[in-house]
């Protein structure tokens, strides 16, 4: 495992950091669509891009570049490994494409293999290799701790790969985790799609489904520091007639505790270029999207200052839409990991880590009360309570009628909260 954490995702990572972007040589080739997400003047300190910010570009570019020669001998020893007992039979591309993961895929190559075509071929190998690409850039930012990779399986069909790093020098707590799951949808999973719009015929009660999909918290330790959370996924509902209905659905947004004009820019900035790839009015329509699905009612304010989100995605068609997601997934690292690399070792005070415990007893609040997926996974038999519980962090605080001072950093944040802005100008 030590020497694949070090290959993981690294080369992907290395040219998100240059702006090339993309998950891998496979997705030029198989993708059929537009190149990676890039930052273009961006990476090199373009007009938005302050000298910290600048300057983490600079050295997620230089992690990767000295991680680079740790991958090439990690290739050599994959290499010879692989090839044992066949020296003269070259390895298929996706027995190729699979070493370079935290684990198998969930589904057996024999299936995949069988239906290279196939959506649900092509979202499994997406999401593992946007797991893959996510972890090996956070080990490498946090240069301590190691990713637990917890390969798990569902009786009811289908299982998942849970990747958690925990108590790291940079990261309190990062989890990324897949799950490829089949089976029939419960009442209550499909109450809450009928509550959105789904027409779903059942046969007998039964409404056979697949879902996959790739889901992310990373909480840093450090309170300057923000937290990310992404999450992109494809479900597939078969009808009692047969018929198949299928979408979309995903998002990634931001949770500082103190804001960052710049860093918030950059966030946004990363993610709207990712859209603008596909459409215009996509960013504006998913903004306002996300502003609107992460708020605490009871609170009266959003969880962060968010990103993009959206949901029941079918149209135009399939492969669009897919390559879509390929583009938001490739923006992840170069919107995220920046931030982290600028923060990590800033000065804090006391008083500034009890507010970040604070915010954290919010993000526990939305995720329990609101969050669709916690929903779904919790009302879906066999679902893994550890993996849909990952993205609390270690540790929050509730405290009994606290309030910031006024004109304070605290309430600074509390105002973007409460009143959502436009960041991408």
């Amino acid at each position: 495992m030590a020497w694949r954490l070090g290959r993981l995702g690294a080369r992907p990572w290395w040219r998100a950091a240059r702006g090339g972007g993309e998950l891998g040589a496979w997705c030029r080739r198989g993708a059929g669509g537009p190149r990676g997400l890039g930052h273009g003047a961006a990476a090199g300190g373009g007009p938005w891009l302050g000298p910290g910010l600048a300057a983490a570009l600079a050295g997620l570019a230089g992690l990767a570049a000295a991680a680079f020669g740790h991958v090439e001998r990690a290739r050599m020893v994959a290499k010879s490994a692989g090839t044992r007992g066949r020296p003269e039979e070259e390895e298929d591309e996706l027995a190729c494409r699979c070493r370079s993961l935290m684990a198998p895929p969930v589904s057996d190559l024999r299936e995949l293999r069988g239906r290279p075509g196939d959506m649900k071929t092509k979202m499994e190998l997406l999401i593992l290799e946007t797991q893959a690409q996510v972890c090996q850039a956070l080990a490498q930012v946090d240069g301590g701790a190691r990713f637990s990779v917890d390969r798990w399986e569902r009786k009811e069909g289908g299982g998942g790969i849970s990747c958690v790093l925990q108590d790291g020098h940079v990261f309190e707590k990062a989890g990324v985790s897949v799950s490829v799951v089949h089976g029939n949808l419960s009442e209550e999973a499909a109450k809450q799609m009928r509550s959105r719009g789904k027409n779903l015929k059942t046969k007998d009660g039964k409404l056979p489904f697949s879902a996959m999909g790739v889901s992310s918290v990373i909480h840093p330790k450090n309170p300057h520091a923000p937290t990310i959370h992404f999450n992109y996924r494809y479900f597939e509902v078969e009808e009692a007639d047969g018929n198949k209905q299928w979408w979309f659905g995903g998002g990634c947004d931001l949770t500082p505790t103190y804001l960052n004009q710049e860093d918030a820019v950059h966030f946004h900035k990363t993610l709207k270029e990712a859209c603008d790839r596909h459409g215009p009015d996509l960013y504006p329509k998913f903004k306002k999207w996300c502003d609107e699905y992460f708020f605490i009612a009871h609170r009266g304010e959003r969880r962060g200052i968010g990103g993009i989100f959206f949901d029941d995605l079918d149209s135009p068609s399939k492969e669009e839409v897919f390559r879509f997601v390929q583009s938001c997934t490739q923006a992840v690292i170069p919107s995220y990991v920046p931030l982290v690399m600028k923060h990590r070792d800033d000065a804090f005070t006391p008083q500034e880590k009890l507010w970040q415990q604070l915010r954290r007893g919010r993000y526990v609040e939305f995720n329990l009360l609101y969050d669709r997926g916690t929903k779904f996974g919790l009302f879906t038999p066999g679902s893994r309570i550890e993996s849909i519980l990952m993205s609390l962090p270690l540790t929050a605080r509730w405290e009994y009628m606290h309030s910031p001072s006024e004109n304070s950093k605290e309430a600074e944040i509390l105002e973007v909260l409460r009143h959502p802005r436009d960041w991408d100008s």
